[in-house]
C-alpha cells in the first residue's frame, strides 16, 4: 500500500520518551521539511518529570471513575525563583520511584545510563537521561504547548489539522501536517471501578479513597489502616513503602500472585478483590472482601488500577480510536492507524520495555513515511487486527506482550525496518538509523528480570551501590556455560 500523498511536514505529540525517540529516527530519514514538536510540560521527560506533592494537593478524579473521554488536562502554574510560571501536570511518578526495569535493559540503543548509576534507576536519573538524550534536538520542540485538536483535513490524501494552545499566552493556531505521531502516553486518565457502596463512602469519608496517581510518598500514611488495591508494579511499590509506617501490615486487594512480587507474603495481609464498601451507617470505614473478610476502620483506599487509552484531541475522528477506553482501536501492528497510516501510536503495548520498543516503531513508521518501506493493503491492516482481537478480545488484553512476545515484536520491529531501501546519504551504508536487536543476553535479562527486581530489593538501603546484573549474582557467562551442557 503506498501512501497517498508524499509526506513532508510532520507533528510529534509529546515529548516524553516514544516522542524523542520519533524525533531522532525521523530526523535521521533526511526527508522531511519540517517536523514539529508539541510538548505541554516546560520540559521532555513526559511522566518522567516529576510532580511534587504540592503540585497534587486538591487534585482527584471522581470516584468512581469509568470514563476515558475527558477533555485536555489543565495545567497547574507554579511560580519560580526569578518570577516566571512553570506549567506542571500531574504524572504518576512519586518521590521514592525507581524504575522496574535494569538499565541495560531500559536504555535507547545509541546511548547507554551512566555506569554510575544504580542497576534500577531512580526516576531522577531517569529524567535527567532523558535531558541528555533530546539535548541536541530541542529547537524542534514547542514547550508548553498543548495539542487541543487532531483533525482529518482531507480525507483522500490523510493530511491532518493540528491545533495547539500557546498555555502561556492562550493562544490557538492551527497548522497543517501531513502526517501525525501521537506520543502522548497513557498515564493520564486513572480508572477506578464502580464497586458496591463506593459513592456512598467517598461522600461519608472525603479523600480516603485515591489512585496510585496522586500518591507522592508514604509519610502521610503513618499509622493508618491502608489497602492497596491491585499488583501491579505501582501497587507492590507503594504498598511496601506505606508497609514501613503503616498502623499493621498493609492489606494487599489482589485477583492473583503478581509475578513481580519482590518479597515474601508474610509482611503483607493479602486479600481478594473487594466486592462492597460497607454502609457507613452500620460499619465503621468497613470493607468487605470476596471471601466474606470485613475490615473496619480502614483510613486509607489507594487504587493502582491503570488507566484508560485517551486522546482528547481525537474526539473528531471517525472511526473512532477510543471507545471503552481498555486499547487503541483501528490499529495495525499495535502501531499505524489503519484508516489513515499517516497517525501512528507509538508505544500502546504493556508489560514492554519501552525505550527500545519507542525506537524500533519510530524506525518503521519514519521509514514508511519516507517511502522506504511500504504498508499492506487497508483490508490486511484490518484482518491483522481482526485476528488479534480473536485471540486476545477487545479489552485490556488486546495490548499486553508479556516476554517473550515482547522480545519477539521488538527484534520483528527490528527486522522490519531494516528491509527498507536503502537510500544514499543515510547513516550504516544508506540503511538509515537502526534501532535495538535483542540477542541472547537481553532476552536472559528479560526473562530474569522480577527475579533480578526481587534480589535488588530484597538489598534494602544498601542497593543504592549495585550498579551491576553481577553485582546481585547474575552472571550471563555461566548461564550460557550451564546452557551447552
Amino acid at each position: 500500500m503506498k501512501l497517498a500523498n508524499p509526506v513532508r511536514q510532520v507533528a510529534v505529540i509529546g515529548a516524553g520518551p516514544s516522542g524523542l525517540a520519533a524525533l531522532k529516527f525521523l530526523l535521521a530519514e533526511k526527508h522531511f521539511d519540517r517536523i514539529d514538536v508539541f510538548e505541554q510540560r516546560s520540559s521532555v521527560g513526559g511522566v518522567w518529570n516529576y510532580t511534587p506533592s504540592s503540585a497534587k494537593v486538591g487534585v482527584a478524579s471522581t470516584i468512581p471513575h469509568l470514563d476515558p473521554h475527558e477533555p485536555a488536562e489543565k495545567p497547574t502554574w507554579i511560580k519560580e525563583g526569578d518570577g516566571s510560571s512553570q506549567a506542571v501536570f500531574v504524572s504518576p511518578l512519586y518521590d521514592r520511584l525507581e524504575t522496574n526495569i535494569p538499565k541495560e535493559l531500559m536504555c535507547y540503543s545509541d546511548q547507554p545510563f551512566p555506569r554510575d548509576a544504580q542497576l534500577f534507576p531512580k526516576h531522577r536519573t531517569v529524567k535527567q537521561y532523558l535531558e541528555e538524550y533530546a539535548e541536541a534536538i530541542k529547537s524542534h520542540i514547542h514547550f508548553e504547548t498543548q495539542v487541543v485538536d487532531v483533525k482529518l483535513k482531507d480525507p483522500k490524501l490523510s493530511i491532518w489539522d493540528v491545533t495547539t494552545l500557546d498555555l502561556h499566552k492562550c493562544l490557538n493556531t492551527t497548522q497543517t501536517y501531513d502526517a501525525v505521531v501521537v506520543a502522548s502516553g497513557h498515564f493520564t486518565v486513572p480508572f477506578l471501578p464502580d464497586i458496591p457502596g463506593i459513592k456512598d463512602w467517598d461522600q461519608s469519608y472525603p479523600e480516603t479513597i485515591s489512585h496510585s496517581k496522586y500518591y507522592d510518598s508514604l509519610e502521610s500514611f503513618a499509622d493508618k489502616k491502608v489497602v492497596i488495591v491491585g499488583n501491579s508494579a505501582s501497587g507492590l511499590d507503594i504498598g511496601a513503602q506505606i508497609n514501613q509506617v503503616s498502623a499493621g501490615p498493609v492489606i494487599m486487594s489482589q485477583r492473583s500472585e503478581s509475578y513481580l512480587a519482590a518479597s515474601a507474603p508474610s509482611d503483607k495481609i493479602i486479600c481478594p478483590e473487594i466486592i462492597e464498601f460497607l454502609s457507613p451507617t452500620k460499619y465503621k470505614r468497613g470493607l468487605r472482601f470476596a471471601n466474606g473478610r470485613i475490615e473496619e476502620d480502614v483510613d486509607a483506599v489507594i487504587f493502582c488500577t491503570g488507566y484508560f487509552y485517551s486522546y482528547p484531541f481525537l474526539a473528531s475522528l471517525n472511526p473512532a480510536v477510543v471507545t471503552h477506553g481498555w486499547r487503541t482501536i483501528h490499529v495495525y501492528q499495535q502501531l499505524f492507524y489503519s484508516e489513515h497510516p499517516t497517525l501512528v501510536f507509538p508505544v500502546l503495548a504493556q508489560r514492554v520495555i519501552p525505550f527500545p520498543m519507542a525506537e524500533n516503531q519510530a524506525a518503521v513508521f519514519s521509514r514508511v513515511w519516507s517511502q522506504r518501506l511500504e504498508l499492506p493493503s487497508k483490508a490486511e491492516m484490518q484482518a491483522w487486527e481482526d485476528s488479534q482481537v480473536a485471540n486476545k478480545g477487545d479489552g485490556k488484553i488486546f495490548h499486553l506482550l508479556p516476554f517473550p512476545m515482547d522480545a519477539d515484536y521488538l527484534n520483528f520491529m527490528y527486522t522490519w525496518a531494516a528491509s527498507a531501501k536503502s537510500r544514499q546519504g543515510l547513516s550504516n551504508d544508506g540503511h538509515g538509523k537502526r534501532g535495538t536487536f535483542w540477542g541472547e543476553r537481553e532476552r536472559w535479562m528479560r526473562a530474569l528480570f522480577p527475579e533480578i527486581r526481587r534480589a535488588f530489593v530484597q538489598r534494602g538501603e544498601e542497593r543504592g551501590t549495585i550498579k551491576t546484573l553481577e553485582e546481585l549474582g547474575f552472571i550471563f557467562d555461566e548461564h550460557k556455560f550451564k546452557s551447552s551442557i
